[in-house]
């Protein structure tokens, strides 16, 4: 009984190990792409149409509280993201598998996208409740440093040819960056001052936005998950391409030596 049990286990770690060889990861990404976009424009459009015209403003902030139902995803993703290329950094460090490695290099972009609109959505929203647009609060300064570390990540990338060191050496920045995207989710649980309020979702019933506003965010946070997966796919679907393009490039090089 033991034995079929480790079996299947072994049979759902290969399962996810396939995702990590080339071919089968542009097989099995060519076939799950167009259902993931879809879900997204779904999810999406439910989401945004639902919170932006079909919410009543709130008392305290009128119809400024719906600009939720894009910061929140848009920041969640933000952070969320650095963590998917902390995971893939590590498998890379370990496991040596390119798709890995291509996969947080795919990230990267989209994680900056999702800074830059989170930060200027906060902003937007900072003016009129606060009364300014930026303040050093602890977890608007910890975002900032997390936007200038992927800023870093993808110039690592660009500047070091080889791509196996430039794999080694943004691995390296994902582990010491995931410290600041930390700060980003729990600064307001480490120090208790600050203007940014508490979390809109939380395990905690009492600490999320009314079920009128939550129900709505919940589905755009859905929808912004869709778009990094699909965008993601997208994204390291071209960093394969390009990885080929190069080492064909290299044996040409080689043979013409």
């Amino acid at each position: 009984m033991e034995s079929t049990r480790t079996k299947q286990a072994k049979d759902r770690w290969n399962w996810l190990w396939e995702w990590a060889n080339p071919v089968k990861f542009m097989a099995l990404s060519g076939k799950a792409l167009p259902w993931v976009i879809g879900l997204t424009v779904i999810s999406l459009t439910v989401g945004l149409v639902w919170g932006f015209f079909f919410t009543p403003e709130a008392i305290n902030f009128g119809s400024s509280v719906k600009i939720i139902y894009v910061h929140v995803p848009s920041a969640m993703m933000a952070i969320n993201i650095w963590v998917m290329m902390l995971v893939a950094s590590l498998i890379w460090l370990v496991r040596r598998h390119h798709v890995s490695a291509l996969a947080a290099k795919a990230a990267a972009l989209v994680g900056v996208v999702m800074t830059v609109i989170a930060l200027i959505t906060g902003a937007i929203w900072g003016e009129p409740m606060w009364g300014t647009y930026w303040a050093w609060d602890p977890r608007l300064t910890s975002f900032l440093v997390l936007f200038l570390f992927y800023l870093g990540y993808m110039a690592l990338w660009a500047a070091i040819e080889d791509p196996d060191t430039a794999a080694d050496l943004t691995s390296v920045l994902a582990i010491v960056g995931s410290v600041f995207a930390l700060l980003s989710r729990y600064a307001v649980n480490f120090w208790n001052q600050g203007l940014h309020q508490g979390a809109s979702l939380s395990l905690d019933k009492e600490e999320n936005v009314a079920d009128v506003y939550w129900q709505p965010l919940v589905i755009c946070l859905a929808g912004f998950v869709l778009l990094f997966i699909a965008l993601l796919l997208v994204r390291t679907r071209t960093e394969v391409r390009k990885r080929r393009i190069h080492a064909l490039e290299m044996r040409e090089r080689m043979a013409d030596a």
